[in-house]
């Protein structure tokens, strides 16, 4: 009897334990290019305050579309300030979309890329397929459409284009060799996971507009985290959280 008990005591407190873990768990939806980043940032945040994250990458768009749908996300990082402006205006976020970071774009290859004239690199025949990420669903292929018709080259190339559904898909395509080139982040080709894995050239930043990233505390949060969230939230803006984000190649203020 007193064995019977104690054991309903300890799987007692072993559901309490569990849900006050459950509820330091907070949800992420982070856009695909800064993946290698949250990465970093998520786990110098679970060291310093003990709170859980879970990361959900997924394209911007795809993100938005899976919010207004009802996903228990507690934050969105986008990789624009459209889509986070978007769910605000419907009623989706606790906080006014604020930008914590300004991404790079760079075509990446499995061959060697000679820096130089882009335009004669992109209509090069060795270039069969050129990745790029959906331009409806990622910022960053809307991004790489913008660097095509800065060049005047976009028709030209178009039939040569090879849409990824996200960043993480286009680099999928560059590595496997499905595609010759890509358009992707600079925070990809900087992550350890892609270092000494081909070559990459950054390009110019006045040849696309400014990719200014946004992040909104969604009001899923409010049900259940939302006092580790909103802790998650201010670490973005943090000097540890910026001294991350300029390691893979952002730009912060």
């Amino acid at each position: 009897m007193v064995l019977k008990r104690s054991f309903h005591i300890l799987m007692l407190l072993l559901a309490l334990t569990c849900k006050g873990i459950a509820q330091k768990t907070v949800t992420v939806a982070v856009a695909a290019n800064a993946q290698f980043a949250m990465k970093e940032i998520e786990k110098n945040f679970e060291k310093e305050t003990g709170i859980n994250l879970e990361l959900i990458i997924n394209s911007s768009g795809k993100i938005t579309a899976q919010v207004k749908e009802g996903a228990p996300f507690d934050i969105f990082l986008s990789a624009d300030m459209q889509f986070p402006e978007a769910l605000f205006k419907e009623g989706f976020t606790i906080t006014n979309p604020e930008i914590y970071a300004y991404g790079s774009l760079v075509l990446w290859s499995m061959s060697k890329l000679e820096k130089g004239n882009i335009k004669a690199l992109l209509l090069s025949d060795k270039f069969d397929k050129v990745a790029i990420a959906n331009p409806k669903l990622a910022p960053y292929g809307e991004a790489a459409i913008e660097v095509l018709n800065y060049y005047k080259i976009y028709k030209t190339i178009e039939p040569r284009i090879v849409n990824g559904e996200s960043i993480s898909q286009v680099n999928q395509y560059v590595i496997s060799g499905a595609a010759a080139i890509g358009f992707t982040a600079k925070s990809v080709v900087l992550s350890p996971e892609m270092t000494n894995k081909g070559t990459w050239i950054e390009l110019d930043a006045t040849s696309y507009s400014p990719i200014a990233q946004g992040v909104v505390l969604l009001k899923k949060s409010a049900e259940q985290n939302f006092k580790e969230a909103e802790q998650f939230y201010k670490y973005l803006f943090s000097e540890k959280a910026k001294s991350v984000f300029k390691k893979y190649g952002y730009s912060v203020k």
